[in-house]
This record gives structure tokens, sequence and C-alpha cells, in this order.
């Protein structure tokens, strides 16, 4: 070989050696500073803890899970759907003091309650609502409230 490339080639072994050497000594320090002031059982402490703290993240995190099933269970029960009609049975008299109410649930169960107002008497009437039918006859209002009632 060549002279040149001989000293060309130390040069850039040379080169590399220094960069390992510096590298070396930057991880080494590194190191030093990481573990300084502590000792082998610290360390095992600190592991030990934080193994203590994924346990009980992870039963957090089940017991997290379950009540946010409950709560939807509970969820699809509650009336979600809730819508008022007023309206004036009788036009020969009064104004739009009656009213229809629909409640229903995301099942589409529910009530329907409905006012009659006129000025000798008011009448109040409450009909259960079962997978979006009653077994009652609902007025127009009724089913109007009911149907603006339901969930989209």
């Amino acid at each position: 070989m060549n002279i040149k490339l001989q000293i060309a080639f130390f040069v850039l072994i040379g080169i590399i050696a220094l960069l390992g050497i510096i590298w070396v000594a930057i991880t080494e320090k590194r190191l030093k500073r990481f573990f300084l002031g502590k000792k082998a059982r610290d360390l095992e402490d600190a592991i030990e803890i934080l193994e203590e703290n994924m346990e009980k993240l992870k039963y957090a995190t089940e017991k997290g899970e379950k009540e946010i099933t409950e709560i939807n269970q509970k969820l699809k029960k509650s009336i979600r759907g809730l819508e008022t009609i007023r309206f004036n049975p009788f036009p020969d008299q009064g104004s739009n003091q009656s009213f229809a109410i629909g409640m229903l649930n995301e099942e589409k169960n529910g009530v329907v309650i409905s006012s009659l107002y006129s000025r000798e008497r008011m009448s109040i009437f409450a009909k259960p609502i079962k997978n979006g039918k009653s077994e009652y006859e609902l007025s127009a209002e009724e089913k109007e409230a009911l149907e603006k009632a339901r969930i989209k």
C-alpha cells in the first residue's frame, strides 16, 4: 500500500477511536450523574415503588371501567327524550293551556302525561309507553310529543 493511504487510514482510525473515547466518557459522566448518591438498594426500592404504583393504577383503571359500564346501563334507562306540546282542545274557549309531555329513555320506554284544561275543570292523564307504543289510545298531541321526544 501507498504510504499516504496508510497515513490516511491511521488518521481515520485515530479519529474514530477518539470519537469512541469521547462517547464513552460522556456516557460514563451521565451514568455517574444518574447514580449520584444512590445505591443498588435505593434503585430496587424505586423499582418496587413503581411496580406497586402500576398495580394500583391497573386496579383503578379496572374499577373505573366497571363503574362506567354501570353508569352507561343506568343512563339507558333514564329519561333522555323530553318534549312538551301545548294546545287548545276547545277552540271556542280559552287558549293553549292544555299540554302533552312525552318522556322516553333510550329503550323507548317512558310515559306520556297530558292535561286538558277548560274553564269548568282540568283533567290529567298518564299513559305508559313500552317500546315506543302505548296500550292506550293516544291523542294527536300525545303522539306528536312522543315523536319529538324520541332519541335520534
